[in-house]
């Protein structure tokens, strides 16, 4: 019995059975229906070689039992520079270094030049000890009329023409733990002058300037004279006034008809002008023994300058350092071997001078009279300073 005739030549079959693959094409691996599903994370079987690999498939989310692969990092923010507080300190100190060698070169290049040892024969050997001789002129080099009367400088004919000096001392520092030695010369003292015999000293300076002084000094003295220091009237006015003044307590009024200068008693500040009154005056009641109390007065100012010039109130104050830095050149002259540190280590010792750290004296001199020195004193002073000894009480002489 038939059931709907022959399928491909096989009777009596209902349903016709499928060919296989033609020769000339390759078989064709067909996935499994839902072995996938069953087993998401299983591999697939390699592709026989005579398999067309059919495209692959976007991978579908993963099951309950597979991890999710991390999330990628976000890109990291471009790191930016900061300056911390030791950055900005270091650059502050760096700025401050650099304005301290600014000021030091500037200092030291700006500061008059002189040749205080030029041509000097016959001097002392050096000995103990460093010695300056610090000479206040009374150059009126740049100041005005007006500030000559201001500052009551007097006539330079009427006193003889020339360059003079009211001021002239010897700073002794020491090398050893003795006290420092500021030593005053009278101007009228009687010594003699090199080439031009026997005068006053300050004449010396008249005659030929600092080097003469120099060579007068150190045959008078005996003592080698190592830097060279010089202050004119209107530079000496000039440091005080740009300071703010010095303090000062004065014994008794103090007036010179010379000058007419009136310095009132008790402690006051006095700015240039009455500070200049201050060590020129002679001709006073307050100063019987003339040159003698003139010196001791110019000794007591330069210790008070000098300490208030050291003080954290000047240098730490620009209204004060900055006038303080910009006239200090122009009033000072030094020799032209003398640098700037050589002038810091003198002016600390001077600041002993109100603390009892530094030995005040005048040559020890005759009857009270500026003009003759006591020999025997003045030699064991002279002596004492050439070997850094303590200088003896009897050739002190205040």
């Amino acid at each position: 019995m038939s059931y709907g005739g022959d399928y491909g030549g096989y009777p009596g079959r209902g349903r016709p059975q499928p060919r296989g693959p033609r020769q000339h094409q390759p078989a064709q691996a067909l996935p499994l229906p839902g072995r996938e599903a069953a087993h998401p994370g299983a591999a697939r079987p390699a592709a026989s070689p005579r398999t067309r690999a059919l495209p692959v498939q976007p991978r579908p989310e993963p099951g309950p039992y597979e991890e999710e692969p991390p999330p990628s990092a976000p890109p990291r923010p471009r790191r930016r520079r900061r300056f911390g507080a030791g950055k900005i300190l270091l650059s502050l100190v760096v700025l401050f270094v650099v304005f301290l060698a600014g000021v030091w070169i500037y200092l030291d290049t700006s500061i008059n030049r002189t040749e205080a040892f030029a041509n000097l024969s016959n001097r002392p050997a050096a000995a103990a000890g460093t010695n300056w001789l610090i000479v206040g002129s009374d150059s009126r080099d740049g100041l005005t009329p007006e500030q000559e009367q201001k500052l009551a400088t007097g006539d330079v004919a009427a006193a003889g023409g020339g360059k003079r000096t009211d001021t002239i001392m010897i700073a002794h520092l020491p090398d050893n733990s003795t006290k420092p030695t500021l030593l005053s010369l009278p101007r009228d003292s009687q010594v003699t002058i090199p080439g031009h015999g026997k005068n006053k000293i300050n004449a010396a300076f008249s005659i030929g300037g600092a080097p003469l002084l120099v060579q007068t000094v150190e045959q008078a003295t005996g003592l080698h004279i190592d830097h060279y220091a010089e202050i004119g009237f209107g530079g000496f006015a000039n440091i005080v006034d740009a300071i703010g003044g010095v303090d000062m307590c004065i014994d008794k009024q103090m007036h010179d008809d010379f000058t007419n200068i009136t310095i009132p008693a008790g402690c006051q500040t006095l700015d240039g002008a009455h500070a200049l009154g201050f060590v020129r005056m002679r001709h006073s009641d307050a100063t019987p023994r003339s040159d003698l109390d003139r010196v001791e007065n110019q000794r007591k100012f330069m210790g008070a300058l000098a300490g208030q010039i050291a003080s954290p109130g000047a240098l730490l104050n620009p209204f004060h350092l900055f006038p303080l830095l910009s006239s200090a050149p122009d009033a000072l002259t030094m020799d032209s071997g003398d640098h700037l540190q050589n002038l810091l280590a003198l002016g600390w010792a001077l600041r002993g001078i109100s603390s009892g750290g530094l030995v005040t004296t005048t040559v020890p001199v005759t009857s009270g009279s500026a003009e003759n020195w006591d020999k025997a004193k003045s030699q064991q002073l002279f002596a004492a300073l050439r070997n850094d000894t303590d200088i003896p009480q009897s050739a002190i002489y205040n």
